[in-house]
């Protein structure tokens, strides 16, 4: 199969094309500047040249390529910005999925995220709605998301990997991270908020298999939803942080985990890390 995959130079891209490419298919990566064509390059990869954002452009990568499938890695976290990351998702998925319906391509694969769902008792399966009802900030988190996952419904062939929050090298959940430097500033707490994790290399796996999956959303996330209270304190040691500040607050509804039951009995996938264990 010959994929076109943008996202390729992010944390999940350059652990993604070596897996394209072992499995046979050819890559064309999507790139903004020199060093990311290098990059793909190196990688065995042929780099395409567009920025998400100029729908023309990327409009004309698309069709050069001619691809079999398109795969959406694209996200917008340099700064930790909820907003900007959002505005990815709704108009770099726009752009996209308009360029791949321009070139005839039938399959798309995009990466949303596991919590986004509505408020409940426990982990959430891909039936459970999303929050489109949550108060600020987090509501600008959830349209973006259903922004994505309505754009890219409009393929013939589409999957969504709502991935668990994603931990491993290069992740924000390392010694040098974002999460590492909330640890140590206090910022982090202890609580009955839960969480689904998956591993970078996990989610990198789930992104290539699901070129052979059937439509839908999947959740992709470890086998067991945490409360912070269990992996914070963790975490913490492993990145030479204080013990985090405690809470007794009631969890929060919307903090639930997600459940992969649908991914491992369904689809055949199982994560060869199944408990975040930083």
């Amino acid at each position: 199969m010959h994929v076109f995959l943008a996202g390729a130079t992010g944390v999940l891209g350059r652990r993604i094309v070596p897996r394209l490419l072992a499995d046979g298919h050819r890559v064309t990566a999507l790139v903004r500047d020199d060093a990311g064509a290098a990059a793909v390059e190196a990688a065995g990869a042929t780099p395409a040249r567009a920025d998400a954002f100029d729908a023309g452009a990327l409009a004309r990568a698309v069709a050069g390529a001619a691809p079999d499938a398109v795969m959406h890695q694209l996200t917008d976290l340099a700064r930790g910005d909820s907003s900007a990351n959002a505005h990815m998702r709704r108009t770099g998925t726009r752009n996209l999925v308009d360029a791949a319906k321009a070139a005839g391509v039938r399959r798309v694969v995009a990466q949303s995220i596991a919590w986004v769902y509505e408020p409940g008792p426990g982990p959430a399966d891909e039936a459970t709605p999303l929050d489109l009802g949550a108060a600020p900030p987090r509501r600008t988190t959830v349209e973006g998301v259903a922004a994505l996952e309505t754009a890219v419904r409009e393929l013939p062939e589409w999957v969504v990997l709502r991935y668990g929050l994603l931990y491993g090298p290069d992740t924000w959940y390392t010694p040098g991270g974002l999460m590492a430097a909330k640890a140590k500033a206090g910022e982090l707490v202890a609580g009955g908020d839960v969480s689904s994790f998956v591993h970078v290399d996990d989610a990198a796996d789930a992104a290539v298999r699901a070129l052979g999956w059937p439509s839908g959303p999947v959740n992709v996330c470890d086998d067991e939803p945490l409360a912070a209270r269990e992996w914070l304190p963790a975490f913490c040691r492993a990145v030479g942080a204080p013990p985090p500040p405690a809470s007794d607050a009631p969890r929060d509804g919307a903090a639930r985990g997600a459940s992969n039951r649908y991914a491992r009995e369904r689809l055949g996938w199982t994560p060869a890390h199944p408990v975040f264990s930083p």
